[in-house]
């Protein structure tokens, strides 16, 4: 429970002006010293925690993060163009207690349970938000989350991809918020993350880590340490995974997929952060959720997809590069790794591209048309655009 120790035990120091000087010893040999690298208004919100013996606010953050999980669940078949079913005809409600049973056990979840991250609880409080009716309401929790750990304002993108724009202000105006009222509670912390910490990967840990499956954690694998060769193949292959985002936001916006259209935006976001460790991976439930369900799972590439994923996250391929023993480890995660482990241990930016493409192609669905309509020489009514 390192993480959750650090938000249990930094938080204390935003009332004595330490919070960024705080860091987490570990006994365990060669273990970074972990530090708080969330906004001071994190801290903020982490402060009550403290107040709690260490062991029930332990039980606390663990049921909350179970119930996030199963909301992030819920709320992903939500978003399904069309309600699925068990084969034997059982409602959304069974199909929400399997997938929930069964993504508890996938790598970024588990460990981000083990962890006891944030992740999970942010990010499901920013997707339960969007659902809202009233736009108020469904930016405020994305402006919030935002607040705490920055990542979520990726959401701004999805707001507006679904053309909410109302809602897409009110995220921004409420993170706004977040800023100002940690800027005039505690001016120095705020100033010293904003124009010092907010950058600077080294506090959050080494970018070519196994556990590093954003874009420049792959390419740090490949090529090494060297910005000279890192820099140019990452706005490359950024610029690449951009233009297939957008042609699979495009699709989704035709067919009015609003998961598909959650799913791109968030697995761009990851694939662009400087570190996404493999339990800032949580997007992958609702990857699976749409490859399994969506409007494309009976094509070949949605199958391969939904397999990629399960191998990747459920057979925690990361973990097992991250934890091999003598010089595996250290060519897994040092620069310059071969080939054929440097290449494996970017599991989940290779699942992202295949899903991506998948929604990309999301084949058309096919017009229904009525008997009355043949008759009266009309046909049937055209999807409306997504709102």
């Amino acid at each position: 429970m390192r993480d959750l120790r650090v938000y249990y035990l930094a938080s204390p120091e935003v009332l004595s002006g330490h919070l960024y000087h705080f860091r987490l010893f570990s006994p365990e040999p060669g273990a970074q010293q972990l530090a708080f690298t969330y906004p001071p208004f994190a801290a903020l919100v982490f402060l009550p925690l403290s107040a709690l013996p260490w062991r029930l606010a332990l039980v606390v953050w663990h049921v909350l993060s179970l119930g996030a999980a199963a909301l992030l669940v819920r709320t992903s078949f939500r978003l399904l163009p069309r309600e699925p079913r068990l084969p034997d005809g059982s409602p959304r409600r069974a199909h929400v207690a399997l997938w929930t049973a069964a993504v508890l056990w996938l790598e970024p979840v588990q460990h981000g349970l083990g962890l006891g991250q944030a992740s999970l609880l942010v990010a499901t409080l920013a997707l339960v938000s969007t659902t809202r009716r009233h736009s108020v309401l469904a930016g405020a929790g994305v402006g919030v989350a935002a607040g705490i750990k920055l990542t979520p304002a990726a959401f701004g993108i999805y707001l507006l991809a679904r053309r909410k724009r109302a809602a897409a202000c009110s995220a921004a105006l409420v993170f706004l918020g977040t800023v100002v009222l940690a800027g005039l509670t505690l001016p120095k912390q705020s100033l010293q993350f904003w124009l010092h910490h907010v950058m600077d990967t080294g506090r959050v840990g080494p970018t070519g880590s196994v556990e590093n499956q954003s874009l420049r954690g792959c390419l740090t694998r490949l090529f090494g340490h060297d910005p000279g060769l890192v820099e140019p193949w990452w706005w490359v292959t950024l610029l690449l995974f951009a233009a297939l985002t957008g042609t699979a936001l495009r699709t989704a916006s035709r067919h009015g997929d609003a998961l598909a259209l959650l799913t791109a935006v968030q697995l761009l976001a990851l694939l662009a952060c400087p570190i996404s460790w493999s339990h800032h991976w949580i997007w992958s439930v609702a990857a699976m959720v749409w490859l399994a369900h969506g409007p494309a799972r009976t094509t070949r590439l949605s199958r391969v997809s939904l397999a990629c994923w399960a191998l990747a996250a459920g057979g925690w391929l990361v973990q097992v590069l991250g934890q091999v023993e003598d010089t595996a480890t250290a060519t897994a995660t040092a620069p310059g790794a071969p080939l054929p482990i440097a290449l494996t241990a970017c599991a989940y930016p290779a699942c992202a591209a295949l899903t991506l493409a998948a929604i990309a192609r999301t084949p058309s669905r096919p017009r229904v048309t009525r008997p009355e309509q043949l008759r009266a020489g009309t046909s049937g009514p055209r999807q409306a655009p997504l709102e």
